[in-house]
């Protein structure tokens, strides 16, 4: 992509590696819009709140869980590939591969918090369980940057390749990176920030996934389309199942008997489901319908539901889980492709907002309430 198209769109110098096409590629121009039509009543006891990055569109949607309606679009963050709410949800953080930024906003106010420069190429973000530190990754410099949840700098982890996604172990002790450009699975001490294994995983990886008991990694694999199961302890490969197009990103059921992987597929072959993995025998134990170029993908949970980026058609899939269909369909900004959930309701807002981000040489930890307006 950059897989911007992997990263939904990721770099340039990705195209050669990767097989899904890039998320820039021609796709109708779509905006966020409230009244925009959804295909069943929302479910109830079903709540809370689902951000997602619009890469293309240079815009965040905010998505009330209950209702399945767009409360706001927030501007002004350019070319996000990835957002991630903080574990306390009073804080989400987005990407910029434009302006090389990583910002966090109020999740109450939608204001702009603090932002920070990050090395070339940033791709994901993610917190800690304790939420006290963030990682980036940085495709175009081989790196991860270290912050403490205020976005003060704390440090580089340099890798090589291309890191592209990432996730903690429910435990906070090791961070898990899928390397694009390199082909393996990085594993970090997150208490010295220091890498100490590589896996090599035989292909493009895009994304990780790690089991509740800290034992196992997935990670998605571009060329040859196929996911695979990483022991943790032996740091090997234990399994890996083929799915029908180049998958980007996965995500376990709450009880992590169940992989879903969003099968994106390329421009020219556009994947449209979601591939059901049974993560005890590796093996796919079905699908489920979604719309066109399917890129993230997140759980809540109950494990009820499930939330679907589709690049290609600019919507975002809304999956009941026990059921396995597609109940709702939301349009959203262009090209969305990092997604996730809080179980905190959204805030009210106007239906558009906008933040000013520092330009990058500006940036710093703390830039408390820039910006930030209807």
């Amino acid at each position: 992509m950059r897989v911007r198209g992997t990263r939904g769109v990721m770099t340039a110098g990705v195209v050669a590696l990767v097989a899904l096409a890039a998320g820039c590629a021609s796709t109708a121009d779509a905006t966020a819009s409230p009244d925009f039509p959804v295909s069943s009543p929302p479910a109830e006891g079903i709540t809370g709140t689902v951000w997602v990055a619009n890469e293309g569109g240079h815009s965040l949607s905010v998505i009330n869980a209950a209702t399945n309606a767009v409360v706001t679009t927030v501007e002004g963050i350019e070319g996000p590939h990835n957002v991630q709410v903080a574990p306390d949800g009073t804080r989400v953080y987005a990407v910029s591969g434009h302006t090389s930024t990583v910002a966090a906003l109020d999740a109450a106010t939608y204001r702009l918090a603090a932002a920070a420069t990050t090395a070339a190429g940033p791709s994901h973000v993610v917190l800690t369980p304790d939420g006290q530190k963030a990682y980036v990754t940085n495709y175009d410099a081989g790196t991860v940057s270290v912050y403490r949840a205020d976005l003060t700098p704390a440090g580089s982890i340099s890798l090589g390749g291309g890191p592209h996604g990432l996730r903690p172990s429910p435990d906070g002790a090791t961070l898990v990176v899928a390397n694009l450009k390199a082909g393996t699975v990085d594993l970090i001490d997150a208490r010295t920030d220091t890498r100490t294994a590589t896996v090599p995983v035989g292909g493009p990886v895009v994304q990780v996934a790690v089991s509740p008991d800290n034992r196992y990694a997935y990670a998605s694999i571009t060329q040859p389309s196929s996911v695979v199961k990483i022991d943790l302890r032996t740091r090997r490969v234990a399994g890996r199942t083929e799915v029908p197009a180049a998958p980007a990103q996965i995500y376990l059921t709450p009880d992590a008997a169940t992989l879903l992987s969003a099968d994106q597929g390329s421009t020219d072959k556009p994947g449209t489901a979601l591939s059901v993995i049974n993560t005890a025998t590796m093996t796919t134990a079905g699908s489920i319908a979604t719309g066109s170029g399917p890129h993230g993908v997140v759980i809540d949970p109950t494990g009820r539901r499930a939330w679907v980026t589709n690049v290609y058609d600019s919507t975002v899939s809304v999956i009941d889980l026990p059921k396995r269909t597609t109940v709702a369909t939301i349009k959203v900004g262009k090209q969305p492709n990092g997604i996730s959930y809080t179980p905190r309701p959204p805030a009210p807002a106007a239906a558009r907002m906008s933040v000013i981000l520092p330009t990058p040489s500006a940036a710093s930890s703390r830039h408390g309430d820039h910006g930030g307006h209807g």
